[in-house]
């Protein structure tokens, strides 16, 4: 009896809790990743973008509590002008994203921290050729015409996800083609507004 008891209790907390958190569907076309890579002595530097596939804000009662978002990594493209096709090619292929194997990339959200009513602290794990590990940054939330918002900048060491083409880290000696590990980011995240 009391085992019965018991696991009506936790079905009942359990759907309270789903219920509790709401989901926000993100409006992938408005949604980008900005990034940039340079070689190690930032001589020649080149920037892009990459398109989110789908992804989720997570809402619980008056604030977001998560997210799970989903990156096409075919999506790859080259906005610099310096060597663009050859370039793409490079970045999709074995020596890097290796993206016909492994052709998306996830971002999960697993804490946020509101420093204030705009700024968030954010702890999340970032899954790259299906290797996944934890990162942190901070973000920006607002509304803007009907929308929500979310701005970020951040960086990643990519040897982290075994992404290691011309690191200094596997080379006997530095050129000045070295490649840095270093991968910057700006991702905005738009969605429908909601009360916040």
């Amino acid at each position: 009896m009391k085992k019965g008891i018991l696991l009506l209790l936790f079905i009942l907390c359990s759907v309270g809790l789903a219920r509790a958190q709401e989901e926000i569907k993100m409006n992938t076309s408005e949604s980008l990743i900005k990034w940039t890579g340079s070689n190690l002595f930032k001589f020649n530097k080149h920037h892009g973008t990459v398109n989110f596939k789908s992804g989720v804000i997570l809402k619980d009662k008056d604030s977001l509590s998560g997210g799970r978002f989903e990156i096409d990594m075919n999506s790859i493209i080259n906005t610099d002008g310096k060597y663009n096709e050859m370039l793409v090619w490079h970045l999709k292929n074995e020596d890097f994203f290796n993206v016909e194997k492994y052709p998306n990339a996830k971002l999960e959200i697993t804490g946020i921290k509101y420093s204030d009513s705009i700024n968030l602290d954010i702890e999340a794990n970032l899954t790259i050729k299906n290797i996944t590990e934890p990162i942190a940054y901070k973000a920006i939330l607002k509304h803007d015409k009907g929308k929500l918002v979310m701005t970020t900048k951040f960086i990643i060491d990519r040897t982290r996800w075994k992404v290691n083409y011309e690191s200094k880290s596997l080379l006997s000696s530095l050129k000045d083609d070295t490649i840095s590990d270093a991968i910057e980011f700006e991702v905005t995240v738009v969605a429908k507004n909601e009360k916040l």
